[in-house]
């Protein structure tokens, strides 16, 4: 019997990673981001465009003559001015485009950071977090790809603002080099924060958390160029990318070369972003997570104590982010009559309010501080969905769990810790009130006026819950009242909008403590609609089949 021969054959050599092989996929990527986002994006976009043109268009109406404008400049030119706005060299020709410049440069700076922020990690970290990623890159797809699409969408994006914002300003007689320039600022600070939030998504396994930490270092980087420009500090201002863009000195010096600092930026974050992303695992982090208790306590056996677990980090952010807030509008109260007493419009909105100048500065305020806690409601009330479509739901709720019990277990942590904010908010701007005007009463009286709010916020989160509850699919719909009660409740008053814009809001039908009275009938009514919307929604979820994407 003859044995059979055959020869071995040498495996083939490996192919060396090229980088046409680690981005393989992207401009399909890139394409798929797009159709994803092709509402949220344009809406981010349109809104910050028609937002920039709008306060343009009222600084000619309300600071036309050259007296006017003079006098904002030396309101503005205190501490308190100084760290809301931007640098004192603005003032020294503080004409239409300095004051764009100066005002609105920073503000939109953070606008344009989170909106960056969550594009990346919504389609990076997210991707992940939720499984899709690793099915995709199952096919032909190079490592890097996702992160690469992701930047690429938030570059674009940032880039069709910056063109709108170029042609918008031109156009209204600012100048073509400094529009362009102004233009250009959004998108180099908001390209930074997206390569930053490039680096976030590699360090924790959750969207979150991802998101979070990025905006923490917003909240740094506006600390700095505040604390900087405030005290007279340079040194601390150029450790911003904030202050960079601030000190192109847009419409007043023109300068370019900050704009290098910020490419320089983002450059090192997205390498890093990239590099750090070949040290971990797909859908891992690269900070480990902490080792847990092999018991679960009593609480995270109940649906309303693992809810809070859910939500304590958004929660304990949003918390430290409202008391500062809060203690920032504080520390000028004292100096309101002086500020505020050469504007004509912002003084007759105050009138209309009643009370000292002191008081109905601060009632405007709290409109401000009750809005951004109701981003925090919505985004809480909201949970269930984000659940629901990751099919973390589906298991709980085939347990003896009712539907009721673990739906309303986070909408009870939404209003629970939304007053908790208007609590913190109140505390915040009242100790701060108080120390800059020296009058101790203000922080009973602020927190008060403070937590006034909490029925309108109640009523927010029953919106969210009749969405998520009938029209889940239209769940996002609920931010709609946030923005609108900025629009009609602080802007109106500046802009003269008519006085029934206001009373659709809930928050237009809150007492404008403390410069009003109070009113108890509102807030009983406000409360019951807040009931009745929760119920609402609760009987919706019920009734309706789950929906996992």
């Amino acid at each position: 019997m003859s044995a059979a021969t055959t020869a071995t054959r040498a495996p083939a050599p490996a192919r060396a990673v090229t980088a046409a092989g680690v981005l393989a996929g992207t401009r399909t990527l890139i394409a798929f981001g797009l159709r994803r986002d092709r509402v949220r994006l344009p809406v981010w976009i349109l809104a910050l465009f028609l937002c920039t043109l709008s306060t343009v268009g009222n600084y000619r109406t309300l600071y036309a003559g050259p007296e006017d404008r003079a006098s904002v400049a030396a309101t503005m030119d205190s501490p308190a001015g100084l760290a809301m706005t931007g640098p004192r060299h603005y003032l020294d020709a503080y004409g239409f485009g300095a004051m764009t410049g100066h005002q609105m440069l920073g503000f939109m700076a953070v606008l344009v950071a989170l909106m960056s922020i969550l594009t990346v990690t919504r389609h990076t970290r997210d991707e992940e977090e939720t499984n899709r990623a690793e099915l995709v890159r199952s096919t032909v797809v190079g490592r890097h790809a996702h992160l690469a699409a992701a930047l690429s969408v938030a570059v674009l994006a940032n880039l069709v603002l910056a063109l709108l914002l170029a042609v918008g300003l031109g156009a209204m007689g600012l100048g073509a080099g400094g529009s362009l320039l102004y233009g250009a600022s959004h998108a180099a600070v908001g390209i930074v924060f997206a390569c930053v939030a490039a680096v976030t998504a590699q360090i924790t396994a959750q969207t979150r958390g991802a998101s979070g930490t990025a905006l923490a270092v917003v909240g740094l980087a506006y600390v700095l160029r505040a604390a900087g420009d405030a005290g007279g500090d340079d040194a601390l201002s150029w450790l911003s990318p904030i202050g960079w863009v601030q000190r192109t000195y847009v419409y007043v010096d023109d300068r370019w070369w900050p704009l290098l600092l910020c490419l320089v930026l983002a450059v090192l974050c997205a390498g890093a972003g990239f590099v750090l992303s070949t040290r971990r695992d797909v859908g891992a982090g690269l900070r480990a997570p902490r080792t847990g208790s092999p018991v679960a306590s009593g609480a995270l056996t109940r649906p309303l104590g693992f809810a809070l677990r859910l939500h304590r980090s958004m929660l304990a952010g949003f918390g430290a982010g409202v008391f500062l807030m809060g203690a920032m509008y504080g520390s000028i109260l004292g100096q309101a009559d002086e500020m505020l007493k050469d504007i004509d419009p912002i003084q007759e909105a105050l009138r209309k309010t009643g009370g000292t100048m002191a008081e109905s500065f601060a009632s405007m305020v709290m409109v401000v501080l009750a809005v951004v806690a109701s981003v925090y409601v919505v985004m809480a009330a909201l949970r269930p969905r984000s659940e629901e479509n990751a099919g973390r739901a589906e298991p709980l709720l085939a347990t003896g769990l009712s539907r009721a019990r673990w739906a309303g277990s986070h909408l009870a942590v939404s209003l629970a810790g939304g007053t908790l904010l208007l609590l913190l908010a109140g505390l915040g701007i009242g100790v701060a009130g108080a120390a800059s005007s020296g009058d101790a009463g203000l922080v009973l009286s602020l927190t008060g006026a403070a937590l006034a709010y909490a029925p309108a916020l109640w009523v927010t989160t029953g919106v969210a819950a009749v969405l998520f509850g009938w029209l889940p699919r239209a769940a996002q719909a609920a931010w709609a009242v946030p923005v609108y009660a900025f629009v009609a409740g602080y802007l109106g008053p500046l802009l003269r909008f008519p006085g029934w814009t206001k009373n659709v809001s809930p928050f237009g039908h809150v007492p404008q403590l403390p410069s009003a009275e109070m009113n108890w009938t509102p807030s009983a009514v406000l409360t019951l609609v807040a009931a009745g919307l929760l119920w609402l929604g609760l009987e919706g979820f019920r009734r309706r089949d789950l929906e996992c994407t």
